[in-house]
């Protein structure tokens, strides 16, 4: 089945992780046993694109991601704005390159996944994995006015936080809520009629969110509290708001989101993929149908095997979710809506049409044509085309 991923840090990978996406997920595993890399996730990563064509997986969001932090002993961020804009610019010219090797292919309007959608139905498997371009963590957005900046080189979705407080709010493991800098930036975000991600935002600066944006939202990749009770995941208020709000929230086979008790570096996996199925379960129950859940893996987000459920080796597992959700009673339209539908249909609504005229500039960047709102098209389970 078709797989949509609302979540793959594939320039992470790439770049930071110095990974040759274009070999097999053995071979790289392979080369990084061979050398010995002391890091957790070396040697057990899930996921290449020669492997994300096996498991079908062949659309969805990929990443530019650059945290802050204050600490000199940093393990995964930068000290200044500046480094995360750099980081988050080399991660966009990956994909740029990717691109011009034929394994990606940018989607930046609606018309562009309705023609990706048509090719995947295609039986051809050389076809590049069409991403559309999301920022985990706005550390790499200078100022608030530089959101017009990201967006004119394809940015259509984007965070605010990741771990810990930034510049803009409160994120996983804070009680922070939304600084000063995020009143403008959420502002100009809703202006430009971007997704906003409400993933990673402290439970403080959810809500404080929820009162300040009306544009569009998801969560990328969130699982529920009910589960596995620590902040990282959302509550069931947060779950109903996003069902509320019209938007999909992707699962992640992050282990630690999964299992309770989980400590880094010392637990073992004993979750299966069956945790991942009761919390799409939930999701469902809570919204009374299957429109508002969808698949955002996560895998290889810093992590590999010895973080994801323990019945997971590479991505191509994801293909045994259709079949435990169809045991659980799930029909096959169901099934397709929350494999690929779902994401499919928010983004042929959430993304701007293909502009057939210059954009209006007023200093700080560029907008949507003048007057140019999108509709609010309700549809079924089914994926809606064009």
């Amino acid at each position: 089945m078709l797989i949509f991923d609302a979540h793959l840090d594939l320039a992470l990978n790439g770049v930071d992780w110095n990974r040759d996406l274009r070999q097999t997920v053995a071979d790289i595993r392979s080369q990084e046993r061979l050398l010995r890399m002391p890091e957790l996730g070396r040697g057990n990563g899930t996921v290449s694109f020669p492997e994300l064509s096996r498991a079908e997986v062949r659309v969805g969001i990929a990443t530019v991601l650059a945290r802050q932090e204050q600490s000199i002993d940093h393990s995964f961020g930068y000290t200044t704005p500046e480094a995360c804009y750099a980081i988050a610019s080399a991660h966009l010219a990956y994909y740029q390159a990717m691109t011009k090797g034929g394994w990606m292919r940018p989607i930046t309007h609606r018309e562009d996944l309705t023609d990706h959608f048509r090719n995947m139905l295609e039986p051809d498997s050389e076809k590049p994995f069409g991403y559309i371009l999301s920022m985990e963590c706005a550390d790499a957005v200078l100022d608030p006015d530089n959101i017009f900046e990201w967006y004119e080189k394809g940015l259509r979705a984007i965070g605010l936080t990741h771990y810990g407080a930034n510049r803009y709010g409160g994120g996983t493991r804070s009680e922070v809520g939304l600084s000063l800098e995020a009143i403008p930036l959420l502002k100009n975000i809703e202006q430009l009629e971007m997704v906003l991600d409400l993933t990673h935002l402290s439970d403080v600066a959810f809500w404080q969110v929820a009162d300040r944006f009306s544009g569009r939202v998801i969560a990328s990749h969130q699982n529920a509290r009910k589960f596995c009770d620590w902040q990282r995941q959302f509550s069931d208020p947060q779950i109903q708001l996003v069902i509320d709000r019209g938007g999909v929230i992707g699962m992640p086979m992050d282990a630690i989101m999964l299992q309770p008790g989980w400590v880094y570096g010392v637990t073992k996996p004993e979750v299966t993929l069956e945790r991942v199925v009761d919390n799409i379960d939930h999701v469902c129950q809570l919204a009374g149908n299957c429109r508002h859940v969808g698949i955002g893996s996560d895998l290889d987000g810093g992590f590999g095997t010895e973080q994801t459920p323990c019945d997971l080796d590479t991505i191509t597992d994801l293909q045994r979710l259709p079949e435990l959700l169809a045991t659980r009673g799930y029909s096959d339209l169901d099934v397709q809506a929350v494999m690929y539908g779902n994401w499919i249909r928010f983004f042929e609504e959430a993304l701007p049409k293909q502009p057939s005229s210059l954009m209006k500039h007023n200093g700080h960047g560029h907008r949507l044509p003048p007057g140019e709102r999108r509709e609010d098209v309700r549809t079924s389970n089914v994926v809606r085309m064009g």
